[in-house]
């Protein structure tokens, strides 16, 4: 019987993938990979000078005082609060900080942001320079292991990463098997999941927790995340919108893979645009770290209690998908689609200001001037659409940015257009779903990687302030009465 020519690019892919799986390979993965940052070799504040002190502290209700120190960073232990107490009965001092609005459980290497100047850095390089020449392959070998690769540890990094991709046939059954009309992000979370069953040799609950100690088995798990994620998401979305499944090609780019996969419905000799794939690098790029947020925090906060590292990351995406997170990409395209036209927008912003809508794509928890990625973004715009036409509602968006600029009550406000508000007109041009962005997989791995290198890494169990009854007794039910 004559083998479907499908099955036998699946066949390249999985026999590739397989090659360097061997037990006996696995040190070959990699091999010109090394660790070189760690929290340990952070500098000792984020503008290179020394904050190191003490803090004297007067408690006026015991009439004591108290040197808590301050480290090189400018932070203080909590726990050295705690001995600020009352007496015996009084525990200590707890920071009462909802949201951790300014807490820090981690030190870390691989992100610095500033919101009031607008600086955004990995590893140090300032994040338009990396948007401006780098790749996104190459940026994801930055924030994974501290500086940006030579060229033969890019090849080997790139090479590996393309041998990887193939995803087990029971993932991609079972992403098959997901409703129709179910929401991709839900499908690509249920699957990144599930690679920990196909994965057990990389689940330190089932293998020892001391397994992630090789460096081997690290990179391994990075490798395999960064190959297998497009062809995930990409399945859990053709399957959504009824296409059949296309799988990587091995002779394309890591960007190139995503429209490849996305438009190509399976045709061999389809030629992804290569603007459009800088494009997408750039824009993977820019959404690929940002520091201890949610989403990033999840992963921490998971890998934390010895999770697998296909668990943390499944637990990370799913952050992403609520509305305070990242669900601006979505709301701005149905915010501009609201307004309809160019006429219909002094009455909406009208609407906002008696804070009856909401401005999407504007403002950022925490930059207080222009969100630098936002202005990456616009350019990027211009040039999708130059290539692919414009959308109807870019018309829309720029008047919408021009009024809102000129206008003082967001002036007053520092609300800025920041990176979501031309991202989801631009990945709704090039056709993919808003749903789409999974670049922040590096940073997640940069982290969890980071995290098992860190000694201060303990299990996060935070604290909390208990405000319910303090004590009652047990009665029995017949002597209950209704409350």
């Amino acid at each position: 019987m004559e083998i479907p020519e499908r099955v036998n690019a699946r066949l390249a892919v999985l026999s590739s993938h397989l090659a360097v799986s061997e037990p006996a390979e696995v040190e070959q993965v990699l091999p010109a990979i090394k660790p070189w940052c760690t929290s340990a070799h952070m500098s000792a504040a984020p503008h290179g000078s020394s904050l190191k002190g003490n803090l004297k502290i007067f408690d006026e209700r015991t009439g004591k005082k108290y040197e808590v120190p301050v480290s090189e960073n400018g932070t203080v232990k909590a726990v050295d609060l705690k001995k600020i107490t009352t007496g015996k009965d009084d525990k200590g001092l707890k920071l009462y900080d909802p949201g951790y609005l300014n807490t820090a459980p981690v030190r870390s290497s691989i992100c610095y942001t500033n919101g009031d100047e607008g600086i955004i850095r990995y590893r140090g390089y300032p994040i338009e320079e990396l948007a401006e020449s780098r790749t996104y392959t190459e940026v994801a070998y930055l924030l994974m292991y501290g500086n940006l690769p030579s060229q033969s540890q890019l090849a080997d990094w790139e090479s590996a990463i393309s041998q990887h991709s193939a995803v087990p046939q029971g993932v991609l059954d079972m992403i098959q098997s997901m409703p129709q009309d179910a929401h991709p992000p839900r499908i690509f979370i249920t699957a990144m999941s599930a690679l920990s069953i196909f994965y057990p040799d990389a689940n330190p609950a089932l293998m020892g927790q001391d397994i992630y100690k090789s460096e081997q088995v690290r990179d391994k798990q990075i490798v395999r995340i960064l190959g297998q994620i497009p062809t995930i998401v990409v399945a859990s979305y053709l399957k959504t919108v009824g296409r059949p499944l296309v799988l990587p090609s091995s002779n394309l780019s890591y960007t190139e893979n995503f429209l490849y996969m996305i438009h190509s419905m399976g045709n061999k000799s389809y030629k992804p645009n290569p603007r459009l794939a800088q494009v997408l690098d750039i824009l993977f790029i820019l959404h690929a770290e940002h520091e201890m947020n949610c989403s990033t925090a999840a992963v921490r906060h998971l890998a934390s209690s010895g999770a697998d590292v296909y668990t943390a990351v499944a637990g990370a995406i799913g952050t992403v998908f609520g509305q305070l997170h990242g669900g601006a990409i979505e709301a701005v395209p149905k915010m501009l689609s609201e307004i309809g036209t160019v006429e219909n927008i002094p009455e909406f912003i009208e609407t906002v200001k008696n804070k009856k809508r909401r401005l999407s794509g504007f403002g950022h928890r925490i930059y207080r001037t222009n969100d630098p990625r936002g202005k990456i973004v616009k350019k990027l715009a211009d040039e999708v659409f130059s290539i692919l036409g414009k959308d109807p509602l870019v018309e829309v968006a720029v008047a919408l940015e021009k009024a809102a600029l000129s206008d003082e009550y967001f002036i007053k406000r520092k609300l800025y257009p920041n990176v979501d508000f031309y991202s989801g007109l631009i990945y709704r041009a090039m056709g993919f779903p808003h749903e789409f962005m999974t670049a922040r997989i590096a940073g997640y791995l940069a982290h969890w990687r980071e995290s098992l290198d860190d000694p201060d890494t303990k299990i996060i169990r935070p604290q909390q302030v208990y405000t319910g009854v303090w004590l009652r007794h047990y009665e029995p039910v017949k002597e209950r009465t209704i409350n």
